[in-house]
């Protein structure tokens, strides 16, 4: 006779705390929530940074200026086409410009492929462009002849030099500090957010 009135206390005590974990699975904040999933998928949805889409401009800027001011020279020094000819089929280390083109597009096919396909989050690659550019200008300047054949002897190496160097610099003090200062301000509020929830999913 004394068993059943244990079994019914024991049945109407796990319906109780059934119903009590159902309400507190309810009191869960369902705007925290989807706040929640839509930080993580805005963030997986924008892929790439604003700065890095910047500095990605900018790459594509430093072959298009580069391109336009070779264009130009080939234009003043006798028309394009006999100019076209001479620097490229009839190619001269020591007086032509075509080379300097060539390292736009290298540096522009490596940054774009290292920091915008691959989202690479090193230095390296923008090491390797400058470095690469840098040698190559300095011995065009010392052994080459540009600078007597007029200004552009003097603008598309400097100028060269220069973006290479803006783009180095962009990257090390812009794109990696300010991504990896996003990164750690996101995981920072995904942690604060699972901590104020931590105590709803606990009840």
């Amino acid at each position: 006779m004394n068993h059943l009135p244990e079994d019914m206390q024991n049945t109407l005590t796990g319906s109780q705390s059934s119903h009590t974990s159902v309400r507190d699975v309810h009191s869960i904040n369902p705007t925290q929530l989807m706040a929640r999933v839509e930080s993580y998928e805005g963030r997986e949805k924008k892929g790439i940074s604003d700065v890095r889409r910047t500095f990605c401009l900018f790459v594509t800027f430093d072959l298009l200026f580069v391109t336009l001011l070779w264009i130009i020279e080939l234009n003043v020094n006798g028309g394009i086409e006999n100019t076209l000819e001479k620097e490229v089929v009839q190619y001269d280390y020591y007086s032509s410009y075509f080379d300097i083109f060539l390292l736009a597009v290298f540096r522009f096919k490596v940054l774009i492929l290292a920091y915008a396909v691959c989202r690479l989050r090193h230095w390296w690659a923008i090491a390797l462009t400058t470095a690469v550019t840098s040698a190559f200008l300095l011995a065009k300047v010392i052994l080459s002849k540009l600078f007597s054949q007029g200004a552009f002897g003097y603008v598309l190496p400097i100028i060269s030099f220069i973006l290479a160097w803006i783009e180095t610099w962009f990257l090390d003090f812009k794109v990696l500090p300010q991504e990896a200062e996003e990164e750690n301000r996101s995981e920072g509020e995904a942690e604060e957010k699972q901590d104020g929830e931590k105590p709803l999913l606990e009840l």
